[in-house]
């Protein structure tokens, strides 16, 4: 879809409804709600991050949504496709769509005056993490070039929009969870990488709004 046509189109999503849940849940591993039901305390006092979700169009004036390969560590998220974002800073102000601009910054070379905010998406809690997570949609209407922060991420990943809309771009994926067992989980393929868990929970709600509108 040509950037101009996506533009007229998008705007419309400000005032449409959020999915939530209901989004989630299409694209929830299947033990999920037994694991944030184990964590419902705990997630009362659980860390905030927020990602941006950022489109854009490329040379040839496509639209385009970036996501990052991260680096492989150890923690729970290791070498695993997200959006690019982190966890609330201190100077950030108390405002998570401050973190996400702060962190799609510092992680992908994007400067903070090439992002118009579009609209807040509904948080969502990652219980092996323990973090919340505020995702937000922002749009550049600038072709860009990305600078990977080496520190952090692996690779820089466009994905073309019509393929993010294409209903064929969701499969069934096996991962390992933290119960040692390998389960099957819905997932989106894109460029050959498989995103899952809650990045593909969040894209499934941005997903079902951008099909209301384009």
């Amino acid at each position: 879809m040509l950037f101009n046509t996506f533009l007229e189109s998008v705007v419309k999503i400000k005032h449409l409804e959020l999915f939530g849940e209901d989004s989630h849940a299409k694209m929830s591993p299947p033990y999920r709600l037994e694991l944030a039901e184990k964590m419902k305390k705990k997630s009362k006092a659980a860390k905030r991050a927020g990602v941006m979700a950022l489109f854009y169009p490329n040379t040839n004036d496509e639209t385009h949504l970036v996501l990052i390969l991260r680096k492989t560590y150890k923690g729970v998220h290791s070498a695993q496709v997200g959006f690019p974002g982190g966890k609330y800073e201190d100077n950030d102000n108390n405002d998570l769509m401050e973190t996400a601009i702060r962190e799609t910054e510092e992680e992908i070379g994007v400067s903070r005056t090439h992002i118009d905010v579009l609209k807040t998406m509904s948080p969502i809690y990652i219980p092996p993490s323990n973090f919340m997570v505020h995702p937000y949609i922002g749009i550049s209407k600038e072709y860009l070039i990305f600078t990977k922060q080496d520190e952090e991420v692996e690779e820089i990943i466009e994905v073309k929009l019509t393929d993010f809309l294409n209903d064929n771009s969701t499969i069934t994926t096996t991962v390992p969870t933290s119960f040692d067992e390998q389960v099957d989980v819905p997932a989106f393929k894109f460029n050959g990488h498989i995103v899952w868990g809650a990045t593909a929970m969040m894209l499934g709600e941005i997903k079902d709004l951008l099909k209301q509108v384009l």
